[in-house]
């Protein structure tokens, strides 16, 4: 049996991949959005309620369509990146990574030895298929990738050595935490935080990686896709049936309002 392709990684920073957030934590839901055609789903574990077996419903419900599945832990621990690992996850979002040292140690934490320290399963791990993939310790490493978060003034200053760690594929900024961190909560939008947006895409892009960005509001995801972005979260699956349910109700009730459909990032 083959090692199934990664097709986020074959296609990083050669062409634009528009995602979303997944954060109802359930195969279903995760499955009615990879119906949409989404290039690829974020399954939240950092801020949804998240479990092992969730998220592994999460991807065997997704596995058939084109949507690739990423996965953002709660942590960067090492114990859980191998038992994500184990389960099939090809791609991980790790969130609040401020040092190129952290970026090794979490390149470390993805690759058997001797490149890295993650254990082996065996039988055990659907990644493996329970064995049947052909030669899987020596090729694991071909399809797995990992994107890491600049979210905090110290990631930023530290962008361009995290950049250039080698295992790193890409750079994932997060407005949000971006935003509070300089002092500008809930305000993305402050020069002191776009300008730190700027220097991140930058730093990466001198570093050749893809950079990524958290962009619900349509007109902020066509500017930085503008300013180098290749892979763009462009919605985010709670607000958007929020956002849908509110309208609706409201056509009833006679309520005129302008619902933030973005949610926030």
């Amino acid at each position: 049996m083959k090692l199934p392709k990664n097709t986020f990684k074959a296609r990083l920073g050669i062409e634009k991949q528009y995602g979303c957030w997944a954060g109802l934590t359930t195969g279903y839901t995760a499955e009615i959005l990879a119906t949409i055609g989404y290039d690829w789903l974020l399954v939240d574990s950092e801020h949804a309620p998240n479990t092992t077996q969730s998220l592994l419903s999460q991807l065997q419900a997704v596995a058939p369509y084109h949507s690739h599945p990423i996965v953002r832990p709660e942590s960067s621990d090492k114990d859980n990146i191998k038992r994500l690992l184990d389960i099939g996850v090809q791609t991980l979002m790790i969130p609040m990574v401020e040092t190129a040292e952290q970026a090794k140690a979490l390149v470390s934490a993805m690759h058997y030895p001797p490149k890295g320290i993650r254990g082996v399963g065996g039988g055990l791990a659907r990644a493996t298929r329970w064995d049947s993939v052909d030669n899987y310790l020596n090729i694991a490493g071909d399809e797995l990738c990992l994107i890491v978060q600049i979210e905090s003034a110290l990631g930023v200053k530290n962008a361009a050595e995290i950049a250039n760690v080698d295992g790193v594929d890409a750079v994932f900024i997060g407005p949000a935490d971006l935003s509070i961190g300089l002092g500008h909560p809930g305000n993305p939008y402050h020069a002191d935080v776009q300008s730190s947006i700027l220097s991140v895409i930058d730093a990466t892009f001198s570093a050749e990686k893809a950079c990524g960005i958290l962009a619900p509001v349509e007109a902020d995801a066509r500017k930085y896709m503008e300013m180098g972005c290749s892979f763009v979260a462009v919605g985010i699956d709670i607000s958007l049936m929020r956002s849908a349910a509110k309208e609706n109700l409201n056509k009833y009730l006679g309520v005129s309002s302008k619902s933030n459909s973005s949610g926030t990032y």
